[in-house]
């Protein structure tokens, strides 16, 4: 039924009014339904698409590299620590950034270790330069790092300075790591 001056105006002239909101409401939603639908393929298509798996070939540092003997030099002192009887320390590297995790494996029974750091980094020939972003030890974080890198199989060498200022570290370091397979 048709409000007193709709149904009036509708009577003298003959001509049906514009459509209501609610009319034009009811229309919507089946836009929308197919606005939705047109989205949901979409979606299904790209998730489909073929995807290309970064491989080690394209990039020899990218994948996971685990710390078996460190090497450090620092006034004029030598360190060689085994890194595989007390503590575990991997590197993740991909096409982009790097992320390294620390911590010892006697469930901190005798001192508990917990280390954990990442950022970007960039590679150019055998010069590897890590932009420390993140770092659970605060005063390591906005700092660079180069190193020269040597990759013979499944070997990692990594050698070059750690200077920071503000946690008064200065010194060569030679890392070596083996691949996680």
């Amino acid at each position: 039924m048709l409000p007193f001056g709709i149904s009036y105006f509708v009577a003298r002239t003959g001509m049906q009014p514009a459509k209501s909101e609610q009319q034009i409401q009811k229309r919507r939603p089946k836009r929308l339904r197919l606005n939705g639908s047109l989205l949901a393929i979409c979606v299904f298509l790209v998730a489909c698409s073929e995807h290309k798996e970064l491989k080690p070939a394209n990039n020899p540092l990218v994948g996971t590299w685990q710390l078996v003997r460190a090497t450090t030099i620092a006034k004029g002192d030598t360190a060689v620590v085994d890194q595989t009887r007390k503590q575990s320390f991997i590197k993740i590297i991909n096409d982009t950034h790097f992320a390294f995790l620390q911590h010892d494996l006697q469930k901190g029974k005798d001192s508990a270790v917990f280390v954990a750091g990442g950022g970007r980094y960039s590679l150019r020939n055998d010069k590897y330069t890590e932009q420390l972003d993140y770092c659970s030890a605060r005063e390591w974080e906005g700092n660079s790092f180069s190193f020269t890198v040597t990759i013979k199989g499944d070997t990692l060498i990594q050698q070059g300075q750690e200077q920071v200022e503000q946690a008064g570290v200065n010194r060569i370091i030679i890392e070596k790591y083996v691949r996680v397979k």
